[in-house]
């Protein structure tokens, strides 16, 4: 594999393989992340505590959430990963998403703290979160549905690939289980209980995927070389045209305010100077600037 094409192969899989394994040691992703210090620390902690008090604004212990990983700029994507924050009875917030286990080589669930949640994002020194707070109804069948276990695994798929197609069940990544749960959660009662069916059904409600514009045949090259990118599910006319289909966090938060659309969103990031909040579905700018409206938390001891 020629320099050009490990980088750029790297970049979007190590983007979109969102949810693998940071403390596995099978694949370059799979390895730990460089240790930050005291300072980023703990602006990271403070960025955690300021998430956890925007879920407790939820209603419903339940509510959809979503971290940045990798600069992944050159494709337009600012978040990567998508999972479901539940609150415990003793008012403890996790959240539940698939993850890529190396050792294994397979997709499995895992419930992480929210802190635990934000080390998945690259940089410690600036992170984009946002969550999704739902109408009572929708938040109740979600909630229920997340917390059945049988059922949240009935629509995991072992074989993982980072830019699966969403509408085949060769393979899936992590936005793909939250997608294929929202359908198994709101679909009529009954209707769903395969990926098949939970594909269809989203497919009728007109959920549109994330297209990723690909900007070299050389990175459809490397699918030949890393484990966990995949072309061979999608769509023929899509490969060619350099156009992947691929469920991410913008798509799935497109389909939650179509589906609902008195249903708010809260965006939060850091920088290593402050927190800034955003409430409304209006998302921030590039890197993170206030506007007029939102709140500003300065991160003292910068």
């Amino acid at each position: 594999m020629t320099p050009r094409v490990a980088a750029a192969s790297a970049v979007l899989m190590a983007g979109l393989a969102a949810g693998v394994d940071a403390h596995a040691t099978a694949l370059h992703f799979c390895e730990r992340r460089p240790e930050v210090n005291a300072t980023d620390q703990d602006h990271r902690l403070r960025f955690a505590a300021r998430v956890r008090q925007a879920l407790d604004d939820t209603p419903g212990g339940v509510a959809l959430i979503a971290r940045s990983g990798l600069d992944l700029a050159r494709f337009d994507i600012r978040y990567s990963h998508a999972g479901i924050a539940l609150r415990a009875d003793g008012g403890a917030w996790s959240v539940r998403q698939l993850y890529y286990a190396c050792d294994e080589s397979r997709s499995r669930l895992f419930d992480e703290g929210v802190a635990g949640f934000l080390l998945g994002m690259d940089d410690p020194r600036r992170g984009h979160v946002t969550v999704v707070h739902l109408p009572a109804p929708l938040a109740s069948r979600l909630r229920d549905t997340a917390l059945d276990k049988p059922r949240a695994l009935a629509f995991l798929h072992a074989d993982y690939s980072a830019n699966a197609y969403p509408f085949s069940t060769r393979y899936q990544n992590c936005n793909q289980w939250v997608a294929e749960l929202l359908a198994a959660a709101w679909a009529p009662e009954g209707s769903v209980h395969t990926r098949d069916e939970a594909q269809a059904w989203l497919r009728a409600q007109g959920y549109a995927p994330a297209r990723i514009t690909l900007d070299s045949r050389l990175l459809l090259l490397a699918g030949a070389f890393v484990p966990l990118l995949h072309v061979r599910d999608h769509p023929g006319s899509d490969v060619e045209a350099l156009q992947l289909q691929v469920s991410l966090p913008v798509a799935i938060e497109a389909f939650v305010h179509q589906q609902a659309p008195e249903a708010a969103r809260t965006e939060l990031c850091h920088d290593d100077q402050k927190i800034v909040v955003r409430r409304g579905w209006i998302p921030l700018g590039d890197g993170c600037e206030a506007a007029p409206g939102d709140e500003v938390i300065p991160l003292l001891g910068t």
